[in-house]
């Protein structure tokens, strides 16, 4: 008998019927993440709807400058108020309301054209510019005039109430200083800021505010192009922007500004 081949194995499929999962996939997880992103947005716009005029400030200042180490120009600064910084708004009302104070001062006209007030990436820069003679300090020294006086003592009336940091500048011009002794303008710049700090705490200014007292000499002059410009003389006091995170305040520089190795001329 002749032999049969085997026979063909038997080969069953089984399809799996899918479920409603496999036949959607994860796609719902999506709408239900972007579902509920949605919902949490609409709760924090209602909570802060409900919020004071505080709050909403802080939480605008975070998301304009989440790590809280801005640059301190005015375009990263949140609204005012403690642990916050203030704006370069805020700076620009801060410098209406000293201009408008200055303005009551009964010799103003006499000084409007020596006092600059701007606003920087600093903070706000009042500046009190000399003129031959002397304005605001006795020509050769550190002791303020009368109308140096009164004016300080005005700023510090204004400023006192301000949390910001304060610094403090002395500035001279290129001419050399003519008393003996040593005494130069380092040491003039340095003793008319310390003569403004005084001042600015006599009216009121706590010592805690003022961060710092610089005496520049003649090497940050303002008219560059006339070293012996007046004007090159001047005392600036700088209101600070405030960090979010305010480091310790710096210990106040009591002696004279800092001389490179290089000393220049002095100026009175």
């Amino acid at each position: 008998m002749a032999t049969q081949p085997n026979p063909a194995p038997v080969i069953v499929i089984r399809k799996k019927k899918g479920g409603h999962g496999g036949h959607h996939g994860g796609a719902w997880k999506v709408a239900y993440a972007d579902f509920v992103t949605a919902m949490m947005a609409l709760f924090i716009v209602l909570w802060l709807l409900s919020s004071d005029e505080k709050v909403r400030k802080a939480v605008g200042g975070y998301f304009q400058d989440p790590t809280g180490k801005g640059n301190l120009m005015g375009t990263t600064m949140s609204g005012a108020g403690e642990g916050l910084v203030l704006s370069q708004d805020d700076m620009s009302k801060l410098k209406e309301k000293l201009e408008e104070a200055m303005r009551e001062l009964p010799q103003f006209e006499q000084m409007k054209q020596n006092i600059e007030v701007t606003v920087t990436s600093e903070g706000l820069r009042i500046e009190l510019l000399e003129k031959e003679g002397g304005m605001f300090f006795e020509s050769g020294n550190a002791k303020p005039t009368a109308k140096g006086s009164e004016l300080i003592r005005m700023l510090g009336e204004q400023l006192k109430g301000i949390p910001n940091k304060l610094l403090v500048e002395g500035h001279t011009d290129a001419k050399p200083y003519s008393a003996d002794h040593g005494y130069t303008n380092w040491e003039l710049s340095a003793d008319r800021a310390n003569s403004a700090r005084r001042l600015l705490e006599e009216s009121g200014v706590p010592p805690s505010r003022i961060a710092q007292i610089r005496g520049f000499a003649d090497q940050k002059l303002r008219n560059t192009k006339d070293p012996y410009d007046p004007a090159n003389r001047r005392v600036s006091v700088l209101v600070q922007y405030r960090e979010p995170a305010e480091m310790p305040a710096a210990g106040k520089e009591t002696g004279h500004g800092t001389k490179p190795q290089n000393s220049p001329r002095a100026s009175h």
